[in-house]
């Protein structure tokens, strides 16, 4: 008689990375994370020259998007929805299958100049694709239903990625074009959504070990559905008239009202545990980014476009996958949920990459030592989490005794 799939999950006995979704593709992540910012820094210097259609800044915008991000996603819910649904994660050679679709796009992308772009967005979209289908019968079969808009935004996520893709065909030059907004606002809005479930449960059962009566707010109560309609309607604006007056005003909106979902969290009663501040730190790069993202549009000549834009990028998103990864790879790789002084030097070097990136376009004089310190400190964060945790992601769980 044929296993089930069930059983075949329980008795997986090949490599270990292959025995949860987060390992193999948080560690593709990490590693594409660091090795794609070096590739980039060299293109634009003109030592190295990838075969790609893309030119530099498109595919540098491309990859952190869809690549590293799509990676990190992909892990996140792999290990997040059988939880969420009570049915077993995916495993073995069906996960090793996805981590390969997601190694072809790479490949595809970086290697387009001998495809036709057809067989390029193809190859990269297969990743997304199988994953949507992936969480989609999950999510059926365990009829987990409030779980529904996370998979729809990443069904947008992967319309983005398309659209994109035909964008880079027809201009030829597609960073800080309508796809690449409407694709970070996807991430914007997952962060917002996820974010707003986690930091405050993590800090109220952190809090309660340790006898405080001040609590954060519940989550998903009125205010945080209130915000996250208005983030929507904010970021679907901004997707189409990113220049517009009106927008930049309602950026201002948008910070005011996710600093003080913030401050509902009581973040700053977590300061001395790093594992939990900078979940509480990354969240709040978003009411930052919105507030740099108004000022650059409501005045260009204070902040550019770009930089505002790296406030989201690099800070929002960068910190925040990174705060995710490491949590979701020390609790699950069976060690204690603290951060080690390795791990405190990811979360600084990650941040200090960040404000160097945002000020960088306010000191034209060192402007480009600034750039090459904040892709250096990029690289360091991402090589020492690979150092620091690849190690356990590679190995099966350590069972504590």
């Amino acid at each position: 008689m044929a296993q089930s799939t069930s059983e075949q999950m329980r008795q997986w006995r090949g490599p270990a990375v292959l025995s949860f979704g987060f390992r193999p593709l948080f560690f593709l992540a990490a590693l594409w994370a660091a090795g794609a910012m070096v590739a980039w820094v060299l293109m634009l210097s003109g030592r190295f020259a990838l075969p790609t259609r893309f030119d530099p800044v498109t595919w540098h915008a491309h990859e952190f998007l869809f690549g590293y991000l799509g990676a990190v996603i992909g892990g996140f819910l792999l290990t997040a929805v059988p939880n969420w649904t009570g049915r077993l994660p995916v495993v073995g050679w069906s996960l090793g299958g996805l981590a390969f679709l997601w190694v072809v796009g790479r490949l595809c992308v970086a290697l387009s100049l001998y495809l036709s772009p057809v067989s390029v967005a193809l190859g990269d979209m297969a990743f997304l694709l199988a994953l949507s289908l992936v969480i989609l019968r999950e999510i059926v079969v365990g009829k987990n239903w409030r779980n529904l808009p996370v998979l729809a935004l990443i069904g947008v996520f992967l319309i983005a990625n398309l659209l994109f893709h035909l964008q880079a065909a027809e201009d030829g030059f597609a960073a800080q074009g309508f796809a690449q907004r409407l694709g970070l606002a996807v991430v914007l809005m997952l962060i917002s959504v996820i974010g707003g479930r986690i930091i405050p449960s993590f800090t109220r059962n952190w809090l309660v070990k340790r006898g405080a009566t001040t609590m954060p707010a519940p989550p998903m109560q009125w205010f945080d559905k209130a915000c996250l309609v208005v983030t929507f309607a904010i970021l679907l604006l901004w997707g189409f008239a990113p220049l517009h007056v009106v927008t930049g005003a309602l950026m201002l909106i948008l910070s005011g009202l996710h600093i003080a979902r913030l401050a509902r969290w009581r973040g700053l009663q977590t300061l001395v545990d790093p594992m939990l501040w900078v979940l509480h730190v990354a969240y709040g790069f978003l009411p930052f980014g919105a507030l740099a993202m108004a000022v650059s549009i409501l005045m260009p000549e204070m902040l550019s476009q770009a930089a505002a834009l790296h406030v989201w990028t690099a800070g929002t998103v960068g910190l925040m996958t990174v705060a995710v990864m490491t949590r979701a790879t020390r609790g699950h790789a069976g060690e204690e949920l603290q951060a080690d002084r390795s791990t405190v030097v990811i979360y600084l070097a990650l941040i200090g990459s960040v404000l160097l990136r945002v000020c960088a376009d306010s000191f034209a004089g060192v402007r480009d030592h600034m750039l090459h310190g904040s892709a250096l400190l990029w690289c360091v964060s991402f090589a020492l989490f690979l150092i620091a945790y690849g190690p356990m992601l590679l190995r099966a769980r350590r069972e504590r005794s």
